[in-house]
Parts: C-alpha cells; sequence; structure tokens
C-alpha cells in the first residue's frame, strides 16, 4: 500500500477490479465511523480464500478486525462472530469462485435465518487466484485453463439465486464505480438483516470484461450494465425478479425486505422467553 505500511501491501495484478471494490469498502466503513461515532475496530471483516481475501487488511489507519479463514467457509464464521458478538458490524468478503461453488450451500440457511452481516461478492466470472479456472458465474461454451474446449454447465444467474434463497437485501454493483458501490454497501450494512452487494470485478488477466460491461463505443460494444430505473419497487419481489429478467446488469438495489426480524433479534426474544436455572437445579434433574 505504502512505503509506511509495507505489511498491508495488496497482491492483486495491475488494473484488478478488486481495488475499487477496497476503495468503495474503505468508503462505506469510513462514512460509518463517521456516522455511528464507534470506533473501526468495532467492524470485522471476514475473507475466505481467493483474491478477496486481501480485503482484511483494508485501511492504513486504524484496521478492522479481519478473520482470513477458510476456502468456501466465510458465512460460518461470521455466524460464529456474530452470535458471539451481535453488537459488532460483519462485513464478509468473497469471490465467485469461493462463495457460489463451495460455500454455496451456506447461502440458503443463513437466509432463512436473516443473519445480520453485509456480504461483498467480487464476481470475475473465474477462480484468478489459482489461474483462471472456470467458476459457477463462467459463461458457458468460455475457454478457461480447466475447460480447454468449453465450459459444459451454464452459468448460474447469482442475483436471481439470492432473491430464490430469500436474502433480505440484494445489490448489484460495479468495481468501476467505486463511490456509488460505497453507498449500497453502506446501505448493506445498515440493513438489519442478511445483505449481499453482489459486485462485477473484471479479472484483467484471465477474464477482461470492463468493455463488456461498461460499453466501448470506438468497438461498437454496447454496455451490459444498467442503472435501477428510479421507479423500481425495491420492497416489491415481483418487481425485483422482473428487473433480473431484463438484459444486462442491474446497478443498484434490487431487493430489500425490512419486515423481518434478524436472527440476532431472534435469538434476543429467545432469551426472554427462558427461565434462568441456578446449577443446583439442574443438578437436582438427574435421578442418581
Amino acid at each position: 500500500m505504502s512505503k509506511k505500511n509495507p505489511e498491508y501491501d495488496f497482491k492483486w495484478c495491475p488494473g484488478c477490479g478488486d481495488f475499487g471494490v477496497r476503495r468503495a469498502l474503505e468508503f462505506a466503513m469510513i462514512d460509518r465511523l463517521e456516522t455511528t461515532g464507534e470506533p473501526m475496530e468495532n467492524n470485522v471483516v471476514v475473507a475466505g480464500i481467493g483474491c478477496s481475501g486481501n480485503l482484511v487488511h483494508l485501511l492504513e489507519g486504524p484496521q478492522p478486525y479481519g478473520f482470513h479463514g477458510i476456502h468456501g467457509r466465510s458465512l460460518p464464521i461470521s455466524l460464529g462472530v456474530k452470535m458471539a458478538r451481535p453488537e459488532l458490524n460483519v462485513v464478509v468478503v468473497a469471490g465467485d469462485g469461493d462463495f457460489l461453488s463451495i460455500g454455496g450451500e451456506h447461502i440458503g440457511p443463513q437466509a432463512a435465518r436473516n443473519l445480520n452481516v453485509c456480504a461483498v461478492v467480487m464476481d470475475n466470472g473465474v477462480y484468478g487466484l489459482t489461474k483462471g479456472q472456470s467458476s459457477p458465474t463462467t459463461k458457458i461454451g468460455e475457454i478457461t485453463s480447466s475447460t480447454p474446449y468449453g465450459k459444459l454447465e451454464s452459468e448460474i444467474d447469482p442475483l436471481e439465486l439470492y432473491l430464490t434463497f430469500g436474502v433480505s437485501f440484494i445489490a448489484s454493483g460495479f468495481s468501476g464505480q467505486p463511490r456509488p458501490l460505497a453507498k449500497l454497501i453502506t446501505q448493506g450494512m445498515e440493513h438489519p438483516g442478511f445483505s449481499i452487494v453482489h459486485v462485477q470485478s473484471p479479472c484483467t488477466t484471465y477474464n477482461d470484461t470492463f468493455d463488456a460491461l461498461k460499453g466501448n463505443a470506438r468497438k461498437g460494444i454496447d454496455p451490459t450494465l444498467f442503472t435501477v430505473p428510479d421507479d423500481h419497487d425495491a420492497s416489491d419481489r415481483a418487481s425485483a425478479y422482473g428487473l433480473l429478467q431484463q438484459p444486462g446488469i442491474p446497478v443498484g438495489v434490487v431487493y430489500q425486505d425490512n419486515g423481518r426480524p434478524s436472527l440476532d433479534q431472534q435469538v434476543e426474544l429467545m432469551w426472554e422467553r427462558t427461565t434462568e436455572r441456578t446449577v443446583q437445579s439442574l443438578m437436582d434433574a438427574f435421578e442418581f
């Protein structure tokens, strides 16, 4: 990052989209600090394995607590953090391979629990750290290091998947727009429940999709990204599904359900319904 702070030097390829995500997350963390007055250390960043894991080393000044976990298990780890310390702001950082392949089995359960964390998922359509193998979001027929004759499986639609699982806040962003992306991450952190901000973050080495996403008039390429219309009703599930049927990739808040209690709120209510028992009463319950 700098001569003053060489410990947190980022090992990303030049032009990697994750630089923009890192900047956006930094903006969002600083904005939250200024709004809440809480110290930076009250934020916890949980990462799995992949290029996205570098985001546990976020700032040159005060650092959020960084937990570098194992591949695909960032959500279970964040569940443990949030259950132990519900007052902390927990952010998961993951890639499309990490989050949607081996980690895909954890999305549904956390959506059902409405775990109060914000997951920032960087989607570059490949496994970038391990030299460009195909990932769940790689398009069918693509030539990669693991699919030399073309990928055989259809790509998944992450936003549709999240909506189907019942994630209560779904946003879609672009790494080339750090300021708007920061606002989406802030909304995700403020949402009282499970939020996912899915970010198009191109890999300049193995899957450079910048032109396809942004468009390039000189090359005759129309942009894939489009802004979520102002009249979109993000609180309506049917409207969110209809938005995702449009061609291209929306940028903005796709869906938000504020009517469900979060997991930590439900646990708090459960504790209020329980009766504390003494050690003696527990011992007396056993028959000797």
